[in-house]
């Protein structure tokens, strides 16, 4: 399937793609153009619009809280994993101002915003931080498993 969204992608719009290629379209592959072109692109090309003004995988708010495109996926296509709901607060926080904000939020915007800025385009910038959502998603995983007592060192 084809996904679109708009270009220079920092935080949401790599988690999309990232939770999209893992869990929802093994084979999905991704399109990254003007704000103003996302929606005609869409329909263009049979795209499946993201984390642009007017498509259905969108933020959007639910009882007075703000939800992130990366919620809005996981609603969508039913996805119940505990370690990728955890992910998603992580996601959250890093792209929105939730009153629950996860505290590991600003190193994920700070870590997407340095990938941008070295990355050549938005393709690249998607391999970079693919490996970082995987790490984030077993770190979450762990956290549930494990009870994520965070282990110390005596150095």
């Amino acid at each position: 399937m084809r996904w679109v969204t708009r270009e220079k992608a920092k935080v949401d719009r790599i988690a999309c793609p990232w939770v999209i290629s893992r869990f929802v379209d093994k084979d999905a592959q991704f399109f990254f153009v003007p704000a103003q072109e996302v929606l005609e692109y869409a329909k263009k090309n049979n795209a499946t619009p993201f984390d642009t003004p007017g498509a259905e995988l969108m933020h959007y708010e639910e009882k007075g809280y703000e939800y992130v495109s990366f919620d809005a996926i996981i609603k969508k296509y039913a996805l119940k994993d505990p370690a990728l709901l955890e992910l998603a607060k992580i996601v959250r926080s890093a792209d929105a101002e939730p009153p629950d904000a996860k505290p590991e939020g600003p190193g994920l915007e700070a870590a997407a915003l340095g990938f941008r800025r070295i990355a050549k385009d938005d393709h690249e910038n998607m391999k970079l931080q693919f490996p970082l959502y995987d790490a984030l998603y077993a770190y979450c995983k762990w956290r549930l498993e494990e009870g994520g007592k965070l282990e110390h060192s005596s150095n």
